[in-house]
């Protein structure tokens, strides 16, 4: 039931954005528009009914669209009947001021952009039948008549659709290209995080810890690799339940950003075990760094576990010029780890203090 409620509240957003985001070039479009047709239509004696069909498509159609888009389930598909309705408005008001060539070029030019930016060129080809059919309705009322000769207060009541119009369709296009650069950046977030830590994701570290690999490298600079593992975690998930396993791979997260470095980064490697990269830091420096933010979490009360507590193996390595390439570091970093293990855990071992015995191939 509250899935179906969350989905109709969606549904419900998606339609008012969607119906926002078309009101404004319509409601532009179609205002300067009025003065086209207006000023093509003056001083020869139109009935007050086409003047008030003019009125009503021109400054009230877009907000009765507006109000019934809105709350539609299925907003784009209703937007586009809009738009074909549009084109036979269009269609009918070029006929009714007979092929008036400056004012007729300006709407067809604008009616085939919204054509356009609703459903591509097959789209516009179906406006064009809606225009056509428009103009055969205005025949039908009013007879079939061409003039094209346009006066100059006729060009001059072109004027706002021709500076107005173009400045709202860049003023949509802006806000879209605003809107798509923040959905990129958003994708390109959740592509290289972990979505229960939030620190960085395995493969996303893992390209981080080669271009370090390659510039430690090049400049000769230090630098040091930790890989963590949380002791007994599988014991505590069984015990305490995964919710409280959770709880503390995203506390363990929290303490990482609060205690390392701006310039650390952190990552989830695995299940219970993270990996830091430690830019300018030898492996001594490392261990303090990282000896802090263990002592943090060993302090840390868990609400309603009292009896919990958390420590954790670590296993740093720091980078060897002689080194053949980023697996070996990791390796490296990894034999650490394995002997804070065997040496009975909540301990901090470097890859220098492993003996020669202990050492995995």
């Amino acid at each position: 039931m509250d899935r179906l409620v969350k989905h109709s509240s969606d549904n419900a957003r998606f339609s008012r954005f969607y119906a926002r985001r078309v009101l404004l070039p319509r409601a532009v479009g179609l205002a300067v528009g009025f003065f086209c047709v207006a000023g093509v239509l003056w001083g020869h004696g139109w009935s007050p009914w086409v003047w008030g069909l003019l009125v009503w498509f021109c400054y009230l159609w877009p907000l009765m669209a507006y109000r019934v888009s809105s709350v539609s389930p299925a907003p784009r598909e209703l937007e586009r009947r809009f738009v074909l309705f549009d084109s036979l408005m269009g269609g009918f008001w070029i006929a009714t001021i007979q092929f008036n060539v400056l004012p007729s070029v300006m709407m067809l030019s604008m009616l085939a952009m919204n054509n356009t930016a609703a459903g591509g060129a097959r789209f516009v080809a179906q406006g064009f039948v809606f225009q056509g059919l428009g103009m055969l309705l205005s025949g039908l009322l009013f007879g079939f008549g061409f003039s094209p000769d346009t006066s100059q207060p006729e060009l001059y009541a072109c004027i706002p659709m021709l500076v107005v119009h173009p400045m709202t369709i860049g003023l949509v296009l802006y806000r879209l290209a605003i809107q798509l650069s923040q959905h990129k950046k958003a994708l390109r977030e959740l592509s290289r995080t972990d979505s229960l830590t939030q620190l960085f994701n395995r493969g996303y570290w893992k390209e981080c810890l080669q271009r370090e690999f390659e510039l430690c490298r090049q400049t000769r600079q230090e630098a040091s690799l930790a890989l963590i593992d949380v002791d007994h975690f599988k014991t505590t998930n069984d015990q305490h339940g995964h919710m409280v396993g959770d709880l503390v791979l995203r506390r363990l997260s929290e303490f990482m950003r609060e205690h390392l470095r701006a310039d650390d980064l952190a990552g989830r490697y695995g299940g219970d075990e993270f990996c830091v990269l430690l830019p300018r830091l030898k492996p001594d420096a490392a261990r303090e760094v990282l000896a802090r933010l263990s002592r943090e979490l060993a302090l840390q009360h868990w609400d309603g576990v009292p009896e919990l507590r958390i420590s954790l193996s670590i296993g740093v390595a720091g980078f060897d010029p002689g080194m053949p390439d980023v697996t070996e570091w990791l390796r490296r970093a990894d034999q650490a780890l394995y002997e804070a293990k065997g040496q009975g855990r909540d301990r901090i071992v470097l890859d220098a203090e492993v003996p020669l015995a202990a050492r995995r191939a």
